[in-house]
Protein backbone atom coordinates (compact mmCIF):
# COMPACT_ATOMS: atom_id res chain seq x y z
CA UNK A 1 0.00 0.00 0.00
CA UNK A 2 1.74 3.25 -0.71
CA UNK A 3 0.38 6.18 0.88
CA UNK A 4 1.43 9.87 -0.05
CA UNK A 5 1.10 12.35 2.87
CA UNK A 6 0.92 15.99 1.77
CA UNK A 7 2.52 18.17 4.53
CA UNK A 8 3.42 21.67 4.75
CA UNK A 9 6.02 24.07 6.70
CA UNK A 10 4.69 26.78 8.37
CA UNK A 11 5.51 29.85 11.03
CA UNK A 12 5.58 27.71 14.59
CA UNK A 13 2.43 28.47 16.72
CA UNK A 14 5.08 30.72 19.48
CA UNK A 15 6.15 33.02 17.30
CA UNK A 16 5.86 36.20 17.06
CA UNK A 17 3.84 37.50 13.92
CA UNK A 18 4.39 41.33 12.47
CA UNK A 19 3.14 42.22 9.33
CA UNK A 20 5.77 43.19 6.80
CA UNK A 21 5.76 46.70 4.69
CA UNK A 22 3.72 45.00 1.97
CA UNK A 23 0.77 44.57 4.51
CA UNK A 24 0.60 41.46 2.09
CA UNK A 25 2.25 39.13 4.36
CA UNK A 26 4.06 38.81 8.03
CA UNK A 27 7.64 39.60 8.49
CA UNK A 28 9.89 36.05 7.89
CA UNK A 29 13.05 37.06 8.72
CA UNK A 30 13.28 35.88 12.28
CA UNK A 31 10.52 33.49 12.89
CA UNK A 32 10.81 29.64 13.47
CA UNK A 33 9.22 27.32 11.14
CA UNK A 34 7.47 23.77 12.04
CA UNK A 35 5.36 20.91 10.48
CA UNK A 36 1.29 22.43 10.13
CA UNK A 37 -0.39 20.16 12.84
CA UNK A 38 -3.18 19.08 10.85
CA UNK A 39 -0.11 17.60 8.36
CA UNK A 40 1.49 15.90 11.50
CA UNK A 41 -1.88 13.73 12.07
CA UNK A 42 -2.23 13.18 8.18
CA UNK A 43 1.63 11.67 8.63
CA UNK A 44 0.90 9.84 11.88
CA UNK A 45 -2.38 8.25 10.49
CA UNK A 46 -0.38 7.24 7.02
CA UNK A 47 2.68 5.72 9.52
CA UNK A 48 0.08 3.69 11.45
CA UNK A 49 -1.74 2.35 8.14
CA UNK A 50 1.69 1.27 7.17
CA UNK A 51 3.25 -0.76 10.29
CA UNK A 52 -0.71 -2.57 9.97
CA UNK A 53 -1.04 -3.35 6.45
CA UNK A 54 2.63 -2.60 5.17
CA UNK A 55 4.14 -0.88 2.09
CA UNK A 56 5.29 2.79 2.16
CA UNK A 57 4.82 6.38 3.28
CA UNK A 58 6.06 8.76 0.69
CA UNK A 59 6.21 12.72 2.06
CA UNK A 60 5.43 15.10 -0.77
CA UNK A 61 6.01 18.88 0.38
CA UNK A 62 5.72 22.33 -1.82
CA UNK A 63 7.98 25.06 -0.10
CA UNK A 64 11.25 27.25 -0.37
CA UNK A 65 14.75 25.57 0.92
CA UNK A 66 13.89 25.77 4.68
CA UNK A 67 11.24 23.29 4.09
CA UNK A 68 13.35 20.96 3.78
CA UNK A 69 14.04 21.00 7.41
CA UNK A 70 10.48 19.69 8.50
CA UNK A 71 10.81 16.55 5.29
CA UNK A 72 13.63 15.45 7.12
CA UNK A 73 11.78 15.69 10.41
CA UNK A 74 8.84 13.89 8.64
CA UNK A 75 11.52 11.12 7.24
CA UNK A 76 12.70 10.94 10.90
CA UNK A 77 9.45 10.25 12.43
CA UNK A 78 9.07 6.65 10.11
CA UNK A 79 8.26 8.19 6.48
CA UNK A 80 10.38 6.38 3.52
CA UNK A 81 11.22 8.93 1.42
CA UNK A 82 9.78 12.04 0.42
CA UNK A 83 9.88 14.73 -2.86
CA UNK A 84 10.36 18.20 -1.73
CA UNK A 85 8.91 20.99 -4.33
CA UNK A 86 11.29 23.86 -4.84
CA UNK A 87 9.41 27.48 -4.53
CA UNK A 88 10.61 29.81 -2.53
CA UNK A 89 8.12 31.72 -2.36
CA UNK A 90 4.21 30.66 -2.61
CA UNK A 91 3.00 33.93 -1.10
CA UNK A 92 1.32 34.52 -4.82
CA UNK A 93 0.28 30.84 -5.56
CA UNK A 94 -3.48 29.79 -4.57
CA UNK A 95 -5.17 27.21 -3.45
CA UNK A 96 -5.01 25.99 -6.96
CA UNK A 97 -2.07 26.38 -7.92
CA UNK A 98 -0.48 24.63 -4.76
CA UNK A 99 -2.65 21.61 -5.61
CA UNK A 100 -1.61 22.19 -9.44
CA UNK A 101 1.80 21.63 -7.88
CA UNK A 102 1.27 18.92 -5.47
CA UNK A 103 -1.02 16.75 -8.25
CA UNK A 104 2.25 17.16 -10.95
CA UNK A 105 4.73 16.27 -8.42
CA UNK A 106 2.73 12.61 -7.04
CA UNK A 107 0.77 11.61 -10.30
CA UNK A 108 3.71 9.11 -11.08
CA UNK A 109 3.88 7.95 -8.01
CA UNK A 110 0.36 5.91 -8.41
CA UNK A 111 -0.51 6.08 -4.80
CA UNK A 112 -2.92 3.84 -3.06
CA UNK A 113 -4.45 6.46 -0.91
CA UNK A 114 -3.38 10.53 -0.49
CA UNK A 115 -3.71 12.02 3.00
CA UNK A 116 -3.62 15.82 3.61
CA UNK A 117 -4.13 17.68 7.05
CA UNK A 118 -7.90 19.29 6.98
CA UNK A 119 -6.00 23.23 6.64
CA UNK A 120 -2.99 24.93 7.07
CA UNK A 121 -2.31 26.93 9.96
CA UNK A 122 -1.56 29.66 8.35
CA UNK A 123 -3.82 30.24 5.61
CA UNK A 124 -6.27 27.86 6.80
CA UNK A 125 -8.13 27.67 2.98
CA UNK A 126 -8.80 24.49 4.01
CA UNK A 127 -9.54 23.72 0.27
CA UNK A 128 -6.05 22.12 -1.31
CA UNK A 129 -6.98 18.66 -0.12
CA UNK A 130 -10.01 18.44 -1.90
CA UNK A 131 -8.72 20.51 -5.08
CA UNK A 132 -6.11 17.69 -5.30
CA UNK A 133 -8.70 15.19 -5.10
CA UNK A 134 -10.06 17.12 -8.28
CA UNK A 135 -7.02 17.23 -10.35
CA UNK A 136 -5.99 13.73 -9.69
CA UNK A 137 -9.85 12.33 -10.51
CA UNK A 138 -10.16 10.68 -7.08
CA UNK A 139 -13.08 10.09 -4.32
CA UNK A 140 -12.11 11.94 -1.57
CA UNK A 141 -13.96 12.94 2.16
CA UNK A 142 -13.23 15.56 4.66
CA UNK A 143 -12.40 15.84 7.97
CA UNK A 144 -11.52 12.02 8.87
CA UNK A 145 -11.29 11.21 12.64
CA UNK A 146 -10.25 6.91 11.64
CA UNK A 147 -9.71 5.15 8.57
CA UNK A 148 -9.95 1.35 8.48
CA UNK A 149 -8.76 -0.73 5.20
CA UNK A 150 -10.78 -3.33 4.50
CA UNK A 151 -10.31 -5.48 0.85
CA UNK A 152 -9.56 -3.30 -1.74
CA UNK A 153 -11.49 -0.43 0.25
CA UNK A 154 -11.30 1.85 3.27
CA UNK A 155 -14.18 2.81 5.53
CA UNK A 156 -14.00 6.07 7.06
CA UNK A 157 -14.92 8.10 10.03
CA UNK A 158 -16.22 11.39 9.08
CA UNK A 159 -17.05 14.45 12.28
CA UNK A 160 -19.92 16.35 11.46
CA UNK A 161 -21.64 19.24 13.70
CA UNK A 162 -22.88 18.69 17.20
CA UNK A 163 -21.38 15.66 18.34
CA UNK A 164 -22.43 13.55 15.24
CA UNK A 165 -20.46 11.15 12.51
CA UNK A 166 -20.53 10.00 9.10
CA UNK A 167 -19.15 6.47 8.32
CA UNK A 168 -18.50 6.04 4.67
CA UNK A 169 -17.02 3.39 2.58
CA UNK A 170 -15.38 4.37 -0.27
CA UNK A 171 -12.71 2.50 -3.22
CA UNK A 172 -9.25 2.99 -3.39
CA UNK A 173 -7.32 5.14 -4.52
CA UNK A 174 -8.74 7.95 -2.25
CA UNK A 175 -7.89 10.90 -0.89
CA UNK A 176 -8.56 11.54 3.00
CA UNK A 177 -8.35 15.02 4.52
CA UNK A 178 -7.17 14.31 8.45
CA UNK A 179 -8.57 16.21 11.29
CA UNK A 180 -6.89 17.41 13.97
CA UNK A 181 -6.73 15.02 17.54
CA UNK A 182 -7.10 11.59 15.62
CA UNK A 183 -4.50 9.99 17.09
CA UNK A 184 -1.77 10.90 19.47
CA UNK A 185 1.50 11.85 17.72
CA UNK A 186 4.74 10.36 17.94
CA UNK A 187 8.66 11.51 18.43
CA UNK A 188 11.37 11.26 16.12
CA UNK A 189 14.09 8.58 17.64
CA UNK A 190 17.23 9.04 17.81
CA UNK A 191 17.54 6.33 15.39
CA UNK A 192 15.63 8.03 13.46
CA UNK A 193 17.07 11.19 13.14
CA UNK A 194 20.20 9.31 11.58
CA UNK A 195 18.20 6.87 9.55
CA UNK A 196 16.34 10.25 8.08
CA UNK A 197 19.95 11.20 6.63
CA UNK A 198 20.21 8.18 4.34
CA UNK A 199 16.38 8.27 3.11
CA UNK A 200 15.96 9.48 -0.44
CA UNK A 201 15.15 13.36 -0.42
CA UNK A 202 13.86 13.74 -4.63
CA UNK A 203 14.32 17.79 -5.01
CA UNK A 204 11.84 18.82 -7.93
CA UNK A 205 11.31 22.77 -9.62
CA UNK A 206 8.27 23.92 -10.90
CA UNK A 207 10.22 24.19 -13.91
CA UNK A 208 10.39 20.16 -13.80
CA UNK A 209 6.55 19.81 -13.54
CA UNK A 210 6.05 22.06 -16.50
CA UNK A 211 5.72 25.74 -16.98
CA UNK A 212 1.59 25.61 -16.39
CA UNK A 213 2.12 23.53 -13.06
CA UNK A 214 0.88 26.56 -10.64
CA UNK A 215 -0.98 28.84 -13.38
CA UNK A 216 -2.44 32.77 -13.05
CA UNK A 217 -3.66 32.53 -9.38
CA UNK A 218 -7.30 32.88 -8.88
CA UNK A 219 -7.55 34.27 -5.67
CA UNK A 220 -5.33 36.95 -4.51
CA UNK A 221 -4.69 37.87 -0.80
CA UNK A 222 -5.15 41.67 -0.80
CA UNK A 223 -4.19 42.69 2.91
CA UNK A 224 -3.31 41.31 6.28
CA UNK A 225 -3.66 43.06 9.08
CA UNK A 226 -4.10 42.96 13.04
CA UNK A 227 -7.96 42.48 14.48
CA UNK A 228 -9.07 45.77 16.45
CA UNK A 229 -9.07 45.72 20.07
CA UNK A 230 -12.17 47.54 21.03
CA UNK A 231 -13.69 47.48 24.55
CA UNK A 232 -17.24 47.59 25.45
CA UNK A 233 -19.50 47.63 28.49
CA UNK A 234 -22.58 45.78 28.61
CA UNK A 235 -25.07 45.96 31.11
CA UNK A 236 -28.03 43.59 32.16
CA UNK A 237 -31.10 44.77 33.95
CA UNK A 238 -33.62 41.93 35.43
CA UNK A 239 -34.08 39.35 37.55
CA UNK A 240 -30.79 37.10 38.56
CA UNK A 241 -32.13 34.08 36.66
CA UNK A 242 -33.17 36.38 33.51
CA UNK A 243 -29.65 38.33 33.98
CA UNK A 244 -27.70 34.83 34.11
CA UNK A 245 -29.33 33.21 31.07
CA UNK A 246 -28.78 36.42 28.68
CA UNK A 247 -25.02 36.28 30.12
CA UNK A 248 -24.74 32.76 29.15
CA UNK A 249 -26.52 33.26 25.91
CA UNK A 250 -23.47 36.10 25.42
CA UNK A 251 -20.67 34.19 26.32
CA UNK A 252 -21.28 31.04 24.26
CA UNK A 253 -22.90 32.61 20.91
CA UNK A 254 -20.98 36.30 20.63
CA UNK A 255 -17.86 35.35 23.22
CA UNK A 256 -17.41 32.09 22.19
CA UNK A 257 -15.74 31.34 25.08
CA UNK A 258 -18.35 28.03 26.80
Amino acid sequence: MKIIVCIKQVPSRDSLLRIDASAKWIQEADLAYEINEPDAYALEEGLQLKEKHGGEVVVVCAGPARAAQTIREALAKGADRAIHVEEESLRDVDSLGVARLLANALRPETPDLVLTGLQSDDIGYGQTGVILAELLGLPHATIIMSVEKQDGRIRVKRELENGWFQHVDMPLPALLTIQSGINKLRYATLMGIKRAKTKELKRLTPADLGSHSTGAPSVQLARVYLPERTKRTQLFEGQPREVAAKLVEKLKFEARVI
